[in-house]
């Protein structure tokens, strides 16, 4: 029966993705990466209701895959289409294929940096490019945030003055910390590998590096989440609220995991997406 429902699970998979835009090789025009797997799948807003806003959606899967990207990635971009916003599904470098850091975070701040140098192409405000990021995929986008002035593009020879900071970064049910008894030892493992040092434990735990300069966050989980454990966003919440960075913080009592911006999955924490184009209105992103 576990054959099957797997067979099932990527028969469906292959199905969602063929249906999707022909993805862009993302390291294909870099000296040194055009061989490396990343790829970009890109859903323009309609030019007639086109906001100018963007976002870049990183899926979960522990850092380990990306199997999530139907639920986490292509649908999300479609329902952001609906409301006008650029989506760019990011399929990163994961540990299954042989991948740690830093391959993740160089994915992740391309993938900013080329919707900002393709910013005209598609109608958007460069200074409209948020990140979206579910569970394993929320701890890379907050990594985005919080190592804005670290240029991991630039040993690549990618030294150009676009920035690699987001506007604004949404962790949705994240991986946040990687210190014992709250970390999701999977995501760690295939981030950092099994010999992870004190000091990258530490570096890596997002609740323990927020700088003053981190873009705003909208951050989502729910209490009865069975993968990555709930404190992890609080921990978050407590550190964004410390540095006085400008967060909204959406606790659901249920949702689980894995749900994305589905409401059928998650008939309560599947309705944040209500909230979060609210938000971006109050911080004037759109």
């Amino acid at each position: 029966m576990r054959r099957i429902l797997h067979f099932l699970f990527c028969l469906l998979l292959v199905l969602a993705v063929s249906a999707q835009p022909k993805p862009v090789k993302l390291w294909k025009d870099v000296p040194g990466m055009k061989s490396q797997p990343t790829k970009l799948y890109i859903y323009p807003a309609d030019k007639s209701n086109n906001t100018g806003t963007a976002v870049v959606i990183f899926p979960g899967g522990s850092y380990s895959h990306t199997m999530g990207i139907a639920t986490e990635g292509f649908g999300v971009a479609e329902w952001l289409n609906k409301q006008g916003i650029n989506a760019f599904v990011v399929k990163y470098r994961t540990g299954n294929r042989g991948y740690h850091h830093p391959a993740m975070i160089e994915d992740a701040q391309y993938a900013i940096h080329y919707v900002r140098q393709h910013a005209k192409e598609y109608g958007i405000d460069p200074n409209k490019v948020g990140a979206m990021g579910f569970s394993a995929g929320g701890h890379l986008v907050t990594m985005t945030g919080v190592f804005s002035k670290d240029n991991y593009l630039s040993k690549l020879g990618i030294n150009d003055q676009t920035s690699l900071k987001p506007d604004f970064v949404v962790p949705v049910y994240p991986v946040v910390s990687m210190k014992d008894g709250v970390a999701h030892k999977r995501s760690r493992k295939n981030l950092l590998t099994k010999h992870y040092t004190p000091e990258q434990q530490t570096k890596f735990s997002m609740e323990l590096s927020i700088p003053p300069d981190m873009p705003p966050v909208f951050l989502v989980t729910a209490k009865d989440d069975p993968v990555v454990k709930y404190e992890n966003s609080v921990l978050l919440d407590r550190s964004l609220s410390k540095a006085r960075i400008p967060h909204k913080f959406l606790l659901y009592e249920t949702g689980g995991h894995g749900y994305g911006m589905d409401e059928k999955l998650a008939p309560e924490a599947g309705k944040w997406k209500y909230d979060f184009i609210k938000w971006l209105k109050e911080i004037k992103i759109l």
